[in-house]
């Protein structure tokens, strides 16, 4: 499993614009110069034609910073609901990066397709939407809003404008407000179906895989700056006039830091060639890729935030955005002891 020359160019094309352009202005650029809002959009669409491992290659550059721009919620989630569910309507607007795409899913704290409960009802005037919608990524500002809900024929896709009546947007305030989420609330909203009637729990399931894959890599890309981070501050900080990096158990913990880094990196890599060639097994390298790299991300994080000492915990040191993100990166799409019981599903080892 190796990239190319191609995807390192891209890595150092990601990387040098980030540099150049900090936090949300980074967005604008990353759409206009490299075109990453439609990366994974067929080139019929107006998008690059690329895959997972291209989408792999721009997720872990955006966990290194972290930025704070809308790519997996609408490159990502939006945008492969619409290729799954055949509809291709809305992909031009999102590939051009003109528009922002939320997909509105969870509901109750789950990630389950089968937790969805927002009903869908037809009538003489086309379809109605009421239910609440939580974990919202970019629901507040997307200009594109899909809306899991459940029909008669069981869970579909539907499109809801953004300024239609009945519609409410609660921005929320998560603990790692650099991944704005919203609280949906529908109230016999219209809507258009997006796809096939019923076709919605087997795209949410592929969509979450391919969640997972890209959230594992930003997570190995966060991580992995959190170690760089924390080596440069242990040759530097001195205490008992020796720098701390030079005290074995300091080098311990680092060197397991590393170890976990690493393994994480595999686990997400396996993932991103699996979702490229449309591996049958993905669900399994999905579940894998995201309950490694969350702990590891978590654990890298908690030790950066220990061992750079008081610093770590100020707010004006970059720690805490790290430790928050990761913190909520283990939650979004399911908790990681939930993905190894998917697993476990998968494998035919629960009955």
């Amino acid at each position: 499993m190796r990239l190319t020359e191609e995807h390192q160019e891209l890595r150092a094309a990601v990387r040098a614009l980030l540099v150049r352009h900090p936090g949300e202005t980074a967005w604008r650029p990353l759409t206009r110069q490299i075109g990453v809002a439609g990366l994974a959009v067929p080139e019929e669409y107006g998008g690059a034609g690329c895959g997972a491992l291209e989408v792999h290659v721009v997720m872990e550059e955006l966990g290194r910073t972290p930025a704070p721009v809308p790519f997996l919620g609408s490159a990502v989630l939006t945008t492969q609901a619409l290729l799954a569910a055949g509809d291709a309507e809305l992909l031009p607007g999102l590939a051009e990066g003109s528009a922002v795409g939320a997909l509105a899913w969870a509901e109750g704290g789950s990630w389950e397709p089968d937790a969805v409960r927002a009903a869908a009802r037809r009538g003489p005037d086309g379809w109605r939407l009421t239910g609440v919608k939580e974990h919202v990524l970019d629901g507040a500002d997307a200009d594109v809003l899909i809306v899991a809900a459940r029909a008669e024929a069981g869970i579909s896709l539907f499109e809801v404008a953004v300024d239609a009546a009945g519609l409410g947007r609660e921005r929320l305030v998560p603990m790692d407000t650099s991944r704005p989420q919203a609280r949906i609330v529908l109230d016999g909203v219209a809507a258009r179906l997006i796809g096939t009637e019923g076709n919605g729990d087997r795209v949410l399931r592929q969509v979450r895989d391919l969640g997972c894959v890209a959230l594992a890599a930003e997570q190995v890309g966060a991580a992995e700056r959190c170690l760089e981070l924390t080596v440069s501050y242990a040759q530097e900080r001195v205490q008992f006039g020796r720098p701390i990096g030079s005290f074995q158990a300091v080098k311990h913990r680092l060197a397991d830091a590393y170890v976990q880094v690493e393994a994480a990196r595999s686990a997400a890599l396996g993932a991103a060639f699996a979702a490229a060639e449309g591996a049958p097994e993905l669900p399994r390298y999905a579940a894998v890729a995201k309950s490694a790299c969350s702990e590891a991300f978590s654990a890298v994080a908690g030790e950066m935030v220990q061992l750079h000492g008081g610093i770590g915990i100020t707010w004006e040191h970059d720690a805490h955005r790290y430790f928050k993100r990761a913190h909520g990166d283990g939650q979004l799409f399911g908790a990681p002891a939930r993905h190894r019981e998917r697993l476990a599903e998968e494998l035919g080892l629960l009955v």
